[in-house]
């Protein structure tokens, strides 16, 4: 059985060699931003640990919120950079200069 019409077996299209790259790319993107501002709130919260060299409870309250806040960072911008990028697929006028289908 050959698949002809451009259609999986599923019935979904067949993503374009373009639409693949556009995925990897936004991909690579929301994860090497994630990973920046992940690194950015920990060493912002975690920091004043190795600038004052802080010991006992102070110094794992700091280093564990950091680490937390950074993993919930991460993990939020990855969602938001990928949902975006789902729903802009669809969110250009077909024609230059329209704002809606029907104008």
């Amino acid at each position: 059985m050959e698949n002809h019409g451009g259609r999986s077996p599923g019935g979904r299209r067949r993503r374009t060699q373009a639409e693949r790259d556009a995925i990897t790319v936004e991909i690579g993107y929301a994860l090497g931003t994630a990973a920046f501002a992940a690194a950015l709130l920990f060493g912002a919260v975690a920091g004043p640990v190795f600038a004052f060299d802080l010991t006992g409870g102070a110094r794992r309250a700091l280093l564990v919120s950091g680490a937390v806040g950074a993993v919930v960072l991460f993990a939020a911008r990855v969602v938001i950079v990928l949902v975006r990028f789902g729903r802009g697929a669809g969110g250009q006028p077909s024609q230059p200069g329209r704002t809606s289908p029907d104008s």
